[in-house]
């Protein structure tokens, strides 16, 4: 079920988590945190706001001398568009980043290897990480959960949707989506 996260009920389990510490990555997400300028940019908000919380170079400016993503950007894979008309796929997401200079572990939940068990694991490992602020921990070591799931499933308009892990509440075996 989802929880409005400054529900009381949300506030509470953020606490807990981060008291736990399963809220890894979680600040240097929120500080660059970004709601996506078009209906259909869910993808590309979603890997702006990781890109720029993982320190990475875009290799250009934004404004003035500013070296910073944004969605008008990520380009290199599809036509923004194209994207802007009908969203992006996962295959295309995964160019993006990976064009965009990330190195990344895909999975898909219909993958045979691939487990509800080793999803948790993933989970619990980038939610367990203990990252500081860039000039703290440098820009190497920290990652990042993405996924790509059905709004549906939490009775949101919409359907297909990406979202950043911010944490994960292990008690009530909930995660914090971005």
């Amino acid at each position: 079920p989802a929880l409005e996260f400054s529900s009381r009920e949300g506030q509470r389990l953020f606490q807990e988590a981060l008291a736990d510490s399963s809220m890894g990555g979680f600040f240097r997400l929120i500080e660059q945190f970004h709601t996506q300028s078009e209906p259909a940019y869910c993808g590309l908000g979603t890997l702006t706001m990781v890109l720029n919380a993982l320190n990475i170079d875009p290799g250009k400016t934004w404004k003035g001398p500013w070296r910073w993503f944004h969605e008008g950007m990520l380009d290199c894979c599809e036509p923004l568009d194209e994207v802007k008309a009908k969203g992006i796929t996962w295959s295309k997401w995964l160019c993006l980043a990976r064009c965009n200079g990330l190195l990344v572990q895909a999975h898909r939940a219909d993958e045979a290897d691939w487990s509800e068990e080793l999803f948790r694991q993933s989970v619990e490992d980038v939610a367990r990480q203990r990252i500081g602020c860039a000039a703290e921990e440098g820009t190497d070591g920290m990652k990042a959960l993405v996924v790509s799931y059905s709004r549906k499933q939490f009775n949101q308009t919409g359907d297909g949707h990406y979202s950043p892990l911010g944490g994960y509440h292990r008690a009530t075996d909930q995660v914090l989506l971005l």
